[in-house]
């Protein structure tokens, strides 16, 4: 109720604001006595009456003659396409939008709102992908099935962006470019099932695990191939992790890798390998399936550190590097050239603050990787 308050409320002061500039522009225009608007003021005075664009989401779709089942198809739109909303209406439990083209005739019709995104959301969505503008991929991933792109990582109705389709065996392919742990909600408001479930964990001597309490959400990053909201949220239920398939299989005692950047030049994809391509060297991040809290109920992002090695004489992966258990947050940063590379990550030191840590990656006489930790660094020796 309280979200819903706000939007109105937003929305009474957007029209309030409308209503005053165009009152003021009607004044200017008496004042001026015109009796002609040139194309600059019409530009105006459409932004001011319209206030929105909205912009085609789907690969193609039709302006209509009208919202009826029966009604002509006036205009083929694309993905990409932008258009002037002029009024909104819902006919059958369905949203429609009437909206002019940009078209030499400036065309006017209908066009079902899941075909389009609305410029408002359009800038939530980009200001989502400015914030990540300097920060690489930390994984890639691909839809389970058709999931909702939101602007927040909640189940709303009210931060919905758009809907991304998996049709078929077309596989819709993005950036992952962070996470979060949300608690899952209780069953009611006023229910102690929850209490119980974390009582009955204690009472059995169980750790409880990260799957158990949260709810985790993908931060991801589009291309403008799938859409023209370059960045949101996905309910991580309906999201697939695609780990390297040539170092996937290294997954044990319940860790999963989280994120991952190929550290040899042999493949152009730092962060997916399909079955055609050449087994690599990489650095992972992984995380263990069991709740680590602290006392303002934080999760780290990773716990533990790995880089493996391809041995193309043995044909084999060797696991040169792995850390202790640590407390990691994104993101993983790889710089340097060639051989020598460098990784760096933010670990917490024994006060509680987050420092990043510089790993050095390197060849010894006999052409193998090593790599060497920052002093401080927990690690275990390479078997």
């Amino acid at each position: 109720m309280a979200k819903q308050k706000v939007t109105s409320n937003e929305n009474v002061a957007k029209m309030m604001r409308r209503a005053y500039i165009l009152l003021a522009f009607v004044f200017l225009l008496a004042q001026t006595s015109c009796v002609w608007v040139t194309d600059a003021f019409k530009d105006f005075y459409r932004e001011i009456v319209i206030g929105e664009t909205a912009t085609v989401i789907a690969s193609r779709a039709y302006i209509r003659s009208s919202y009826a089942v029966v009604a002509a198809d006036i205009l083929e739109v694309k993905r990409g396409d932008i258009l002037d909303i002029l009024d909104e209406t819902v006919h059958e439990k369905v949203k429609w939008y009437r909206v002019r083209a940009h078209d030499e005739e400036s065309t006017e019709g209908w066009i079902e709102a899941q075909n389009v995104i609305i410029g408002s959301l359009l800038e939530k969505s980009r200001k989502l992908a400015e914030e990540d503008k300097d920060r690489e991929p930390q994984a890639k991933a691909q839809l389970r099935a058709t999931a909702k792109l939101r602007f927040s990582p909640e189940i709303s109705d009210d931060n919905v962006l758009l809907t991304l389709e998996k049709k078929g065996e077309i596989q819709t392919v993005f950036d992952i470019m962070g996470w979060k742990y949300v608690p899952k909600q209780d069953v009611s408001d006023n229910s102690n099932e929850r209490q119980e479930e974390i009582e009955t964990v204690k009472q059995d001597k169980k750790q409880e695990t990260i799957d158990e309490k949260y709810d985790i959400w993908y931060k991801v990053r589009l291309s403008p191939a799938i859409s023209p909201a370059p960045a949101g949220w996905i309910f991580g239920r309906q999201v697939e992790l695609l780990v390297p398939q040539d170092i996937m299989y290294y997954q044990f005692q319940g860790k999963r890798f989280v994120a991952w950047h190929r550290i040899d030049s042999s493949d152009s994809d730092t962060y997916t390998v399909s079955k055609t391509s050449r087994p690599g060297s990489w650095v992972v991040l992984s995380r263990s399936n069991s709740v680590k809290a602290d006392t303002a109920d934080q999760e780290p992002d990773f716990d533990e550190i790995l880089v493996f090695y391809y041995d193309k004489y043995s044909e084999e992966h060797v696991t040169v590097y792995r850390s202790g258990e640590v407390w990691g947050k994104l993101p993983l940063k790889v710089g340097g050239q060639g051989l020598n590379k460098t990784f760096t990550v933010p670990l917490r030191n024994m006060n509680g603050e987050f420092e990043e840590k510089t790993f050095t990656i390197s060849r010894n006489a006999r052409g193998h990787m090593q790599v060497i930790p920052p002093s401080d660094v927990p690690k275990f020796r390479a078997k």
